[in-house]
């Protein structure tokens, strides 16, 4: 009987919980007591847990409350793609540039607030098994992201000009103008997710590092006018 016990925890899903809110944790915490094939080996909030817990652990799944930043810390890790796990986000809002900033931040997963204990079990299961997880309607836009990025690839190509859209210029002009991240959601009735995922795209277009640079390259191009 001890023997097939041990076999069966060998053949369990590792999963490693980074999550920081404590009420969260405890919830997955009772979510994965009772599920044979899976098991929570390691769990700590992302500010205090470094990427050496992580690779220690060797899990298959990073089960997390927040997209990961580059702080250096164990979040930084999995954005880099530095760990063999697949990164689950639970928790999440249904916004498509949140998702977006997840995709490009190297989540394999993504589940709203509302997903239920079935679908979180359901989610690990699948990111074990090298799947990605999303709501379909978030699934969509990355469908029409992947896209854009193709045809602004195919602009760039056969035009040395970067090509901006109208509302690209107006961010582009309030960068200009030194407003924050914030001050240009504002001015823009946009979400601050949003001025940065078009920051990003901007800086990929005019092949810049900065937002001096691109704010420069853009007027370069004869975007702005100096003023």
């Amino acid at each position: 009987m001890d023997r097939v016990k041990c076999d069966a925890a060998s053949r369990a899903i590792r999963v490693f919980l980074l999550v920081g809110n404590r009420l969260l944790r405890d919830t997955l915490l009772r979510l994965f007591r009772k599920p044979a094939d899976v098991s929570i080996i390691g769990q700590g909030a992302p500010s205090a847990t470094v990427p050496a817990d992580l690779q220690e652990a060797g899990c298959d799944v990073i089960l997390a409350d927040a997209i990961p930043v580059a702080t250096g810390t164990s979040e930084d890790a999995c954005a880099r793609g530095d760990l063999d796990a697949g990164l689950l986000l639970v928790g999440m809002e249904e916004d498509e540039e949140q998702f977006l900033t997840a995709v490009r931040a190297g989540s394999r997963g993504y589940l709203l607030k509302d997903a239920s204990a079935a679908d979180v079990l359901s989610a690990v299961r699948s990111v074990s098994r090298g799947e990605a997880v999303c709501p379909p309607r978030l699934c969509l836009s990355l469908f029409k992201w992947v896209a854009e990025e193709a045809r602004e690839t195919s602009g760039r190509d056969s035009d040395s000009r970067p090509s901006l859209t109208i509302r690209q210029q107006q961010l582009v002009s309030l960068v200009a103008r030194g407003l924050t991240n914030k001050e240009i959601a504002n001015e823009l009735n946009l979400s601050e997710f949003t001025v940065k995922n078009h920051l990003h795209r901007i800086m990929k277009q005019v092949d810049a590092e900065s937002r001096h640079e691109a704010v420069e390259s853009a007027r370069a191009h004869g975007y702005l006018t100096r003023p």
